[in-house]
Formats: structure tokens, C-alpha cells, sequence
């Protein structure tokens, strides 16, 4: 892995801290010049370093992504390790429904930049964490297919789409989890 130097981690915690003009002004407010104006460093810096407005989008999402993958691997039950797998499916779930309405319009940002742009990354770990506890839940099941499916719901286009809230996610996901995995 490959260290990154002094004067771009600088660079990468000023452009990150400039763009907190999303909490402002929402996700229409992301103008990658004026994020460049406000962190000082040139727009070519930024495209250089984030690509488009996306990887922008992608690298301020990452550290409450971070935290979250963090709470489900290591901290307390329910979500952490400690509570039976159904459990921790539903409290997981739960959890990430917070976490993606909290940041909605830059997962639809990040989500809806190309074909595959949901899958990889924060999918992939989301995907094997479900597919473990759906795995010891429940052996019989499909544990990789009942994770997509699980996750599905919760697509920040289609959440947009419906504009469905966090309690009927619950409820709809409750419903669904009480349906495939013995308690």
C-alpha cells in the first residue's frame, strides 16, 4: 500500500472539510471550483485527486462509513458480535437505514454514477457481513441471494424514488427478516 504523502493528506483533509458546503446548501451546492476555491487548492488538484463530483461524494461518506463498519464488527450487541444473528440482521439493518437517510443525497450521488457505482466497497462488506449472519440464521437459505435482497430496499434511488421513511424501512425490513430467519 502505497503512504500517502504529507502535503496531500493536508490537501485531502482541507478539500474534505471545504466541502462540508453539502450540510449548507445541500447536494446541488457541490460545485467542484467552488470546493476548490474554499480548500485552496487548484480545480485540477481536485479532479486529479476525486475524479468528479462522485468520488467527492464517495470520500465524504467514507468516514461515517468507517464508523459504521466499525459498530458491526466490533462494537456492542445488537449490531456487534454478542447477539444471536437474527438479531444483529435486524439491528444491522436497522442501522443502516439510519445511516443512509442521514446522508441520502450523497449516496444517491454516489450510488448513480455509473452502472456499478452501488456495488464494491461499503456493498461488499455490507453484502458479507449479511451473508455470515443470514448463513448461521437460517443454513438452508441462499445466504449471498437473501442479502441482496435485504439490502435491495435500501438503494439511495430508489429510498428517493419512494420516498419512503425510516419507519416503514423498518417495518418493510421487520417483516422480511421475521419471514426468512428463525428467532
Amino acid at each position: 500500500m502505497t503512504r500517502e504523502r504529507a502535503d496531500a493528506a493536508k490537501n485531502r483533509a482541507k478539500i474534505l472539510a471545504a466541502a462540508d458546503i453539502v450540510a449548507e446548501r445541500g447536494i446541488e451546492g457541490l460545485a467542484m471550483a467552488e470546493v476548490a476555491a474554499a480548500s485552496g487548492v487548484g480545480v485540477g488538484t481536485l479532479y486529479r485527486r476525486f475524479g468528479d463530483r462522485s468520488g467527492l461524494a464517495h470520500a465524504l461518506i467514507d468516514a461515517s462509513e468507517r464508523e459504521f463498519q466499525a459498530a458491526f464488527l466490533t462494537g456492542p450487541p445488537p449490531v456487534g458480535p454478542g447477539a444471536p444473528p437474527a438479531d444483529r440482521v435486524r439491528a444491522f439493518l436497522h442501522a443502516l437505514v439510519d445511516r443512509t437517510l442521514a446522508q441520502l443525497d450523497l449516496l444517491l450521488m454516489a450510488e448513480t454514477a455509473g452502472p456499478p457505482a452501488r456495488f464494491g466497497g461499503a456493498y461488499d462488506a455490507h453484502h458479507r457481513h449479511l451473508t455470515v449472519l443470514i448463513a448461521r440464521a437460517a443454513p438452508d437459505l441462499d445466504a449471498a441471494f437473501t442479502a441482496d435482497a435485504l439490502l435491495a430496499p435500501l438503494a439511495a434511488n430508489l429510498v428517493t424514488h419512494r420516498g419512503v421513511g425510516a419507519a416503514r424501512l423498518k417495518r418493510g425490513l421487520d417483516t422480511l427478516v421475521d419471514g426468512l430467519l428463525p428467532r
